[in-house]
């Protein structure tokens, strides 16, 4: 999640939201640089190599704030030339070496290229495996308002303790280790992680607690194994006095091992207010099919930040309360009945984790799915009224600034409507669906054909489209790609009504219900175009009323 986007809606409907991509106001076009290509495009450094698997130490240094690493990069090697190796300055790279020997280097700013053959070696080159070793070292980013700015962050818990994690959704993981970084390839053979810590402090990890070994100078190193493929933002460690608190859940594939990571004085409260996790298992696993991480396992981690969906190993910072940070988020009161971070940050196991977008400009494919997650938890435990009163509520925090899919192969994200906006869009798609059955085995179908994928918007559209018969192109051009809200124009003349759609893309075929009473009794599904229709009423002095779960707005006009 990029909460920079989500305290938009708390400071617009709460009194202390901001309306911000960013924190700061955006312009609303931005200037993209070659960095910005490098980082955000699949270029020459970035081909003819595949990330096969990342074991990854990093030893932090609390006083002084620096952290020194090793990236042991194995790879299918099908003849790179210059590989693009990411690094954010003021991090460094110190030395690098293959198999061969010593690899030559040079640095342009966020970006190493290194030198894994020259030109004349290029014919006798044969795909297959390939180890490049990166030493590293410097002082990070470090993320002042985390999750917010990004970056490292390095507190104290409430005794005093050194407490020590990083967030970099955004931002990237090459903001402290050097990796591939793009969402477009992950490490298909998942990674190991090894946390060097001095001797009185835990390390977690993605993924499982393999191997545990004590080092000179009173240091401990910890070693977690990730089998699944992860984005590197997801591969984070978090240290301080960890205590742990253990469960089981019968799952869909099995025995499922649910694991908590809390402060050791958090011990209590972590007992007494984790019990959602469970609850979210049971109704994510029903909408959207099996938890995709089985083998690496479930884990809720305290965090000195409010929360991130690291990959199996959820980082929890929401105080131990329900709502967000105490607060709901609808206006409803159905988000005060349950954990925030918890389901939010888990839903994106399923979206964002498991199928993850190629491009950042496509991350409504993790957010617009995630923030609907909320409204079904609701609808699963609380009834579909309460999860349509949900999602309608956080409808106020749309702000329209941009379109919700951003620029390609510069790193940008869309508009931060890629979570409400986005939310209320598949909302609009589950009622055009009309049967919630077919609409849940949608989800669980999107999960299943891309299970452990990285995809694009397209692929999406096209999955959605094949299987429910109907084309909803119209529908995502309208949301994704514009900031236009659809217009239904009416108006009532000798016991007939005119209706038309304004305020849309030519494609927009979408049908609306509405009605002649607040209840919305006896509904009508009207199919509006560009040009006027007509359906006969009863009377002259009947009201029209739209059905507020479908995103649109209403205008009375004259009568053509």
């Amino acid at each position: 999640m990029h909460y920079k986007y989500l305290i938009s809606f708390i400071f617009l409907f709460c009194g202390f939201f901001l309306i911000s991509q960013n924190i700061q106001a955006q312009p609303t076009e931005k200037s993209f640089t070659h960095q910005d290509t490098l980082r955000g495009s699949i270029g020459e450094g970035r081909q003819k190599w595949n990330v096969l698997h990342y074991d990854l130490t990093i030893e932090p240094n609390f006083n002084k704030k620096t952290i020194t690493g090793i990236n042991k990069i194995t790879y299918w090697d099908e003849g790179v030339k210059l590989m693009q190796m990411d690094l954010q300055e003021p991090m460094q790279i110190d030395s690098v070496r293959s198999t061969n020997g010593l690899i030559k280097f040079y640095r342009e700013k966020n970006v190493y290229w290194l030198l894994v053959r020259d030109t004349a070696a290029m014919y006798k080159i044969k795909p297959g495996l390939a180890i490049v070793t990166i030493y590293f070292s410097g002082k990070p980013k470090e993320a002042r308002n985390a999750p917010w700015d990004g970056g490292w962050i390095w507190k104290k818990d409430e005794l005093g303790n050194p407490w020590m994690t990083v967030a970099c959704q955004g931002l990237g993981a090459s903001v402290w280790y050097p990796c591939k970084d793009t969402q477009s390839d992950e490490p298909d053979s998942g990674a190991i992680l090894r946390i060097i810590t001095p001797d009185s402090l835990m390390a977690v990890g993605n993924g499982r607690l393999i191997n545990t070994q004590t080092l000179s100078g009173n240091r401990n190193e910890f070693i977690w194994k990730i089998t699944a493929a992860i984005n590197n933002y997801n591969l984070v460690p978090y240290i301080g006095k960890y205590v742990h608190i253990a469960e089981n859940y019968a799952g869909e594939k099995g025995n499922l091992t649910m694991d908590y990571w809390v402060m050791n004085y958090n011990e209590e409260k972590a007992k007494n207010n984790f019990g959602d996790a469970k609850r979210m298992m049971k109704a994510f696993e029903y909408w959207f099919g099996p938890y995709p991480f089985y083998e690496d396992g479930y884990k809720l981690v305290e965090a000195p930040h409010l929360g991130m969906e690291h990959q199996s190993a959820v980082a929890y910072g929401n105080k131990f309360k329900n709502g967000y940070l105490g607060r709901d988020l609808s206006g409803k009161g159905w988000g005060l009945k349950w954990d925030f971070i918890i389901v939010h940050e888990s839903g994106h196991e399923w979206f964002g984790n498991s199928i993850t977008s190629k491009d950042v400009a496509d991350m409504w494919i993790h957010e617009s799915f995630t923030n609907y997650s909320e409204t079904l938890f609701t609808d699963y435990y609380y009834g579909k009224q309460a999860g349509n009163e949900y999602c309608i509520g956080t409808r106020k925090a749309i702000v329209n600034d941009k379109p919700i899919i951003g620029p390609y192969g510069v790193n940008q994200e869309g508009s931060g409507d890629m979570y409400y906006k986005g939310g209320n869009m598949i909302h609009y798609l589950r009622k055009v669906i009309n049967n919630d059955e077919k609409f849940r085995q949608l989800l669980r179908g999107l999960n299943k054909q891309f299970y452990h994928q990285t995809v694009t918007t397209a692929q999406v559209e096209n999955y959605i489209n094949t299987f429910t018969g109907f084309n909803f192109n119209g529908l995502f051009n309208q949301y994704l790609r514009t900031t236009k809200v659809p217009i239904l124009e009416y108006s009532f003349k000798n016991k007939q009504m005119a209706y038309r759609w304004q305020n849309i893309v030519d494609n927009f075929n979408m049908p609306v219900n509405i009605g002649f009473d607040s209840s919305l009794s006896n509904k009508i599904c009207l199919r509006p175009s560009l040009k006027w229709k007509y359906l006969k009423i009863k009377s002259l002095d009947n009201k029209l009323w739209v059905d507020p779960n479908f995103y649109i707005k209403a205008k009375e006009v004259s009568y053509p």
